[in-house]
């Protein structure tokens, strides 16, 4: 007998955009769910997303969930700088998609780069990603949630 999460699951029908053009309101309320710094930058946020080289969007009921982006120089080098699912809809498939649909756009391409916080590391290591070698990941961040 299927469990009463796996119904509930069942019954959510998810659709996929790729487009910049998104709501405003709804892109701060996915990025707050996740508490992520960037929402307090609401015009710098919406012009990075504008500016990204792909963005793809997971929607239930009319309602974002889900978003990743990519900067790429369009040849070599794709990376994903931003990729979220509200925490109500995490753990049912929509993040893998969303990575796979990003991925298949820069599929050949010579690397795909990001980088990921210790509790999301499984996540990416199940969608292809390794550790670089003995590379370190350094950044100049002005934000608050990674102390």
């Amino acid at each position: 007998m299927p469990s009463q999460r796996s119904k509930r699951d069942s019954a959510v029908r998810v659709r996929y955009r790729s487009t910049k053009s998104l709501p405003k309101a709804q892109v701060l309320n996915l990025y707050r769910s996740v508490q992520w710094s960037a929402a307090d930058k609401p015009v710098h946020l919406m012009r990075a997303l504008e500016r990204s080289h792909s963005v793809v969007t997971a929607w239930v009921e009319g309602s974002l969930v889900g978003l990743g982006n990519a900067i790429s120089d369009g040849s070599l080098v794709v990376y994903y700088p931003h990729f979220l699912v509200a925490p109500e809809f995490q753990r049912r498939g929509i993040g893998r998609q969303l990575m796979k649909r990003l991925m298949k756009r820069y599929r050949g391409f010579h690397q795909h780069i990001l980088i990921a916080e210790a509790k999301a590391v499984s996540f990416y290591r199940k969608c292809g990603f390794t550790r670089a070698g003995k590379t370190a990941s350094m950044w100049v961040f002005k934000g608050r949630e990674h102390g």
